[in-house]
């Protein structure tokens, strides 16, 4: 009869790896998020300002609107002010990206991700470039 294995503790060397594998991808996570969200959206810009002037607007419209129409505008007017308390909290990509191409291309061959991949979510070729991914790999 096999005997019962005891719980093994983990190498001060397998503790270093998991830890260096999670911050890594806290990182790549942190800076595909950020390319995500910084991401042009179609149709015109919008800007602080057209954000307040709309905003006026939907004050002035709240006075005499519907009950459904309320609803809407109440809505957007969440919206618009979640949306414009993000250009105060703009993200700093530079810092991130940084952070990126340190530990990409560990990341990379750790997790098996290609060139073409990284391409496919948006990471900018230059980007690659720096972090020591090269085509076809």
């Amino acid at each position: 009869m096999a005997g019962k294995r005891g719980p093994k503790s983990m190498t001060d060397e397998h503790k270093a790896a998991l830890e260096r594998g999670r911050a890594e991808g806290r990182i790549v996570r942190d800076y595909l998020e950020a390319l995500r969200n910084s991401k042009p959206k179609r149709g015109r810009k919008r800007t602080p300002d057209s954000i307040k002037s709309r905003l006026a607007k939907i004050e002035t419209e709240l006075e005499s609107a519907s009950a459904i129409d309320e609803l809407q505008l109440v809505q957007e007017r969440r919206d618009l002010t979640e949306e414009l308390e993000s250009f105060n909290s703009a993200v700093d990509l530079t810092k991130l990206e940084g952070d990126f191409v340190k530990v990409a291309k560990s990341y990379a061959d750790r997790k098996g991700i290609s060139y073409s991949s990284w391409r496919d979510v948006g990471v900018p070729a230059a980007t690659l470039t720096k972090a020591g991914i090269k085509r076809g790999s």
